[in-house]
């Protein structure tokens, strides 16, 4: 089996070209450790994880977009209100002179544009919004079809116990092969 073609989930987050030699390790663990009914429940526990994880994906998006525009237009209105409103022009303050007839007049600056929903803000709203709608949701969705793919697979002791031995030897071939780099002056990062 080509490490290029086969997309298994012991390596997938291997395959970088940089980790070829992993991913074909993973391939070969995989293949001498597990049976075929091991393989394809794997198979079947990693779309678990990412069918949850796109669904939980676009939720958050569609739902972080629709909490911006609901700030956008609440932001809207109290604008809207706050620019119809009676604001006062002038503080009259008492001017502290001799006699009670001196009054200080001061103007009060007129703050509309400064507090006036802009394009610059409406992107940002939308830009964050859905961004962060879009971590939380695909998060969420994540740790659901983890929790999922997690029963699957345990859900049967016997084959519980193959992929955790499976993924035992991978892991102490991977770091025999990291240790031998490593003493032959091989990159630290």
């Amino acid at each position: 089996m080509s490490s290029q073609s086969n997309n298994t989930p012991f390596a997938a987050l291997r395959r970088d070209p940089r980790h070829g030699e992993f991913a074909r390790l993973a391939d070969e663990h995989m293949q001498h450790d597990l049976n075929e009914s091991d393989r394809d429940c794997l198979q079947k526990a990693a779309s678990r994880v990412s069918i949850p994880a796109t669904i939980g994906t676009l939720v958050g998006l569609g739902l972080g977009v629709y909490a911006a525009v609901r700030l956008r237009r609440a932001r809207a209105d109290v604008f809207r209100a706050f620019r119809a409103a009676e604001k006062p022009t002038h503080v009259v303050f008492a001017g502290g002179g001799q006699l009670s007839t001196d009054w200080l007049t001061e103007p009060v600056p007129d703050v509309t544009p400064f507090i006036q929903p802009s394009r610059f803000g409406d992107f940002a709203t939308y830009f964050f919004f859905g961004l962060g709608g879009t971590i939380l949701g695909g998060e969420l969705g994540f740790m659901m079809g983890s929790w999922s793919a997690a029963r699957l697979i345990s859900k049967d002791p016997a084959r519980k116990g193959r992929v955790e031995n499976a993924y035992r030897k991978f892991r102490a071939d991977v770091l025999r092969r990291e240790a031998k780099e490593l003493e032959a002056g091989g990159p630290v990062f």
